[in-house]
């Protein structure tokens, strides 16, 4: 669990925290930037930060309300941080995983929440 609010950068991610916090899951926010790719030089030329860390289950998530055929480019990037670290557990809810999860937790504003895209 985390005392500290995060300077999330969207209401979904808040939401989403607020329902680990209510059933004592630790997390943690955006803890991990991984490399993704490099220039000739060496210099970072893409990286990954996903969304949240929860320790006790070793396992990054990714949070998208992007419509499905936005999302390629998120794609593209779990598909190549597999590649690169697949020690990596990682889970990427898409929109209607979203939707699901905060309809379940009985969040009724979800619908704001969806318009813009994370």
């Amino acid at each position: 669990m985390n005392d500290v609010p995060a300077p999330f950068s969207h209401p979904v991610e808040a939401e989403f925290a607020r329902i680990l916090d209510f059933y004592g899951i630790p997390w943690e926010y955006e803890p991990r930037t991984f490399v993704l790719q490099r220039d000739r030089l060496g210099n970072v030329t893409e990286a990954f930060s996903p969304d949240f860390y929860l320790p006790d289950q070793d396992l990054y998530v990714e949070l998208t309300t992007m419509l499905p055929n936005q999302i390629r480019h998120k794609n593209r990037k779990l598909k190549r941080l597999r590649e690169l670290y697949p020690d990596i557990n990682i889970k990427l809810f898409k929109r209607g995983d979203i939707r699901a999860l905060l309809l379940k937790f009985g969040v009724e504003d979800y619908g704001a929440m969806m318009e813009n895209e994370l």
